[in-house]
């Protein structure tokens, strides 16, 4: 009977988990939106390796579930004489980390409209606006190595990364949400024959494009082909 409780808890823990988990990306994007996200935007970028930040609440998690479901786990901890000794300090400090990295984590924004690009940041909650014309570089392809760490890409990942004339590079193709729900290839295709068409300097590698097809449809892989063959 313990075993099967046992089961139970640990099946229950890790479905509470991805719920848990997928609430809080939800949740960050509602805010994301509603702080930074302008009624005429095309499509919204959540940036890399920021995004990657939020498994650290995920980690809360596990250790929360760990330290309700293990006796042990809780025996130790409350028999920890540092953390008696410093209590306060450690709650301070703790709450102080987590203000710092919510803050970090929602202020990883790039809007792009129909005019303009806003890049926001730690250091710039306010936005810092750029126009079509200060984009002065562009490089698209396919990523050919897996992932190494939350931070980094899949291997098979689309990119488009836009370099702005003060040396700030974003990734528009790591989007958070896009205008009416339209897919967001649909979006960078459009984007791409525009910006192409102003004679931006463009970079496009098919060398690892075959990677992309898994797990995508046709009708998406075509469209990153054409954004990959877009050049002048």
């Amino acid at each position: 009977m313990k075993k099967i409780k046992a089961i139970f808890q640990r099946v229950f823990a890790l479905i509470a988990i991805i719920i848990i988990t997928i609430g809080i990306f939800i949740v960050i994007s509602i805010v994301q939106e509603l702080l930074f996200i302008p009624k005429d935007y095309i499509i919204w970028i959540f940036k890399s390796p920021y995004s990657g930040l939020v498994i650290i609440f995920e980690t809360y998690l596990v250790v929360g579930f760990f330290y309700i479901f293990n006796k042990g786990l809780r025996e130790v901890w409350k028999k920890g004489a540092i953390f008696k000794k410093y209590r306060k300090l450690t709650i301070a400090a703790f709450t102080t980390f987590n203000i710092i990295l919510l803050y970090t984590i929602i202020t990883a924004v790039t809007v792009v409209t129909k005019d303009q690009i806003i890049n926001y940041s730690f250091c710039s909650p306010q936005g810092k606006e750029y126009s079509y014309d200060e984009i002065v570089k562009i490089q698209t392809g396919v990523y050919g190595k897996g992932r190494t760490s939350i931070f980094t890409h899949s291997k098979g990942d689309f990119f488009y990364i836009i370099e702005l004339n003060d040396g700030t590079k974003i990734d528009l193709a790591q989007v958070g949400g896009t205008k009416n729900e339209e897919d967001e290839r649909f979006i960078l295709e459009k984007l791409d024959m525009r910006l192409v068409n102003m004679d931006i300097d463009k970079e496009s590698s098919m060398k690892y494009f075959e990677y992309s097809k898994k797990g995508l449809a046709k009708i998406y892989t075509d469209k990153i082909r054409s954004i990959l063959e877009n050049t002048k």
